[in-house]
């Protein structure tokens, strides 16, 4: 039993290290095939009026917020990604290591993006392609608004990042010594109990 916790430990780092790659994956091939297709500028429809490609480099956040401060938002993402390895870390919960996997694979694969395309210090920009009409995103950002949603149900379900810690011992003295888990003594057959 001692090393049920490191083993499982072990199990959620290679399910986050496995997800990660494979969303990050899919986040950069699909932004270098974007990069590629629609380098003319041109628009197309994928299911008209919801949703098109466009190609855009955006140096802001969502929505193009804070555009005049790139490096602050790709330190903001550098720290996220440190304290979502940490959590995982912290974390007994393969539900709440799925979660933090789509976190991480978000906002590290817009960092990579700041950080491949930079001229300066991190103020590189991120590329979009997915346009709804009111907005412009990218995979990435799909990971972090599915991780947005996961940790809102996991929250309002109770769903705790570690399982409680079991109290007393393993029941097992409890029971060699005739002591029920209240710690009262229980009469065995044949055995005469004090109270």
């Amino acid at each position: 039993m001692m090393n049920e916790r490191p083993r499982r430990l072990r199990d959620r780092v290679v399910v986050f290290a496995v997800l990660v790659a494979l969303a990050l994956a899919v986040d950069q091939v699909s932004k270098a095939c974007a990069q590629i297709a629609l380098a003319d500028g041109r628009s197309l429809p994928l299911i008209p009026g919801l949703l098109s490609l466009k190609l855009l480099r955006n140096p802001g956040a969502s929505l193009g917020l804070g555009a005049s401060q790139t490096w602050l938002i790709s330190l903001l993402a550098l720290a996220a990604c440190i304290a979502l390895v940490g959590l995982v870390i912290r974390t007994d919960s393969m539900v709440w290591t799925l979660t933090f996997s789509l976190a991480f694979s978000g906002a590290a694969g817009n960092l990579l993006d700041r950080m491949a395309y930079a001229d300066g210090f991190l103020n590189g920009r991120v590329v979009d392609f997915l346009d709804y009409g009111w907005s412009i995103g990218n995979i990435a950002d799909i990971y972090l608004m599915l991780a947005g949603i996961a940790i809102v149900l996991l929250i309002a379900l109770g769903k705790p990042l570690r399982a409680p810690e079991p109290t007393g011992g393993s029941g097992l003295d409890d029971l060699t010594s005739g002591r029920d888990q209240a710690g009262a003594v229980q009469s065995t057959p044949g055995r005469q109990g004090r109270v």
